[in-house]
């Protein structure tokens, strides 16, 4: 059996480097992003295989290299776990003995079915995919999708999902039957300028930013500055995608930020009702495709896993609130219908 090139198969994919592995932000310009948004975005986070076979097919080979992780790291054992999905059902969890260079082969329905399937690899060893090909059979990437761009910091990244399919860009992407891009950054998304250019060079039919939690601590702004900010980052946007339905989800609950000043005097409140007014104002000056869903009450604090990020229930919320805000922001801008799966 031949090896077949992995790349016409990745989905969620934002830039690819010369040998084919996949970026989250573009190589090109990596000279003017914090490092921490460089550092994260070589984690190829969301980044999925999808395909059809042939009927009778019985599995399907990966061969991949990726970080091994140390005997002493939490949940070493599932660290290599490739998860395959069929539509919005997780059919299986095959775990190789982990490997710096191998293969793992995932068995198939053995009923004909015949996909579109979706293998999610394990994104935090950074994997990188060398070769795909069919056991008994013959293995096609699946038809494309529309595509969504969602940028964000580690909430979007997906952070405390215990697998990286329950994050809620991934749950959402399935819900609406979209390409989801995550471009979420842990520990950055405070509405980096150039951030914004990088998303306005990106070819997208769907728009989401969410974010402005790490503007409260990690680097504090005021609520005059993040409603400047937010709207010069949509602006930016803009310049790349006048006419692309843009939803902005505001911060989620923080408890211990809602009514506590950071460094700059701004409680997490504050921040999060500078940006809906940022939004608000936009809209109204004209941009008729622009759209806010306000975080505060999107989950509660028995759904927060850490005090700050989504458990996989929150995750789940948010996925559902994002998903009917855009089907109603791509109904409004009369282009394809999202009817997920």
């Amino acid at each position: 059996m031949t090896w077949q090139d992995p790349v016409p198969f990745l989905r969620g994919t934002a830039w690819l480097d010369t040998r084919g592995r996949a970026l989250r932000a573009d190589p090109a310009d990596l000279g003017r992003l914090p490092w921490e948004t460089a550092q994260r975005a070589a984690l190829p986070i969301g980044v999925r295989l999808e395909f059809t076979v042939s009927p009778g097919t019985r599995a399907v080979e990966i061969r991949y290299r990726a970080a091994v992780p140390d005997s002493s790291q939490e949940l070493r054992d599932v660290a290599h776990c490739f998860a395959l999905w069929e539509g919005d059902t997780c059919l299986r969890e095959t775990i190789p003995d982990p490997a710096e260079e191998t293969k793992v082969t995932i068995p198939l329905p053995p009923d004909g079915r015949t996909g579109p399937f979706t293998v999610h690899p394990p994104e935090s060893q950074a994997p990188e995919i060398l070769g795909v090909r069919a056991v008994d059979g013959t293995l096609s990437p699946a038809a494309p999708r529309p595509r969504w761009l969602v940028h964000g910091d580690s909430i979007t990244e997906g952070w405390w999902s215990t697998r990286p399919a329950h994050a809620w860009p991934a749950v959402a992407g399935r819900a609406l039957g979209v390409d989801a891009v995550n471009l979420g950054y842990a520990g950055s998304a405070r509405g980096e300028l150039s951030i914004a250019q990088q998303l306005a060079r990106l070819p997208a039919d769907l728009l989401t930013l969410a974010f402005g939690t790490n503007c409260w601590s990690g680097v504090p702004h005021s609520a005059p500055l993040l409603y400047e900010t937010t709207r010069a980052f949509i602006s930016l946007v803009r310049q790349g995608h006048p006419d692309t339905p843009l939803l902005l989800l505001s911060p989620l609950l923080r408890p211990e930020a809602e009514s506590t000043a950071n460094a700059l005097g701004a409680t997490l409140a504050e921040l999060r009702t500078a940006m809906e007014e940022a939004v608000r104002d936009l809209a109204a000056d004209g941009d008729g495709r622009l759209d806010l869903l306000p975080g505060r009450d999107l989950i509660g604090p028995g759904q927060l896993a850490d005090g700050l990020h989504p458990d996989d229930a929150g995750h789940a919320r948010v996925a559902e609130a994002v998903a009917v805000a855009l089907r109603q922001a791509a109904a409004a801008a009369g282009g394809r219908a999202l009817t997920g799966t």
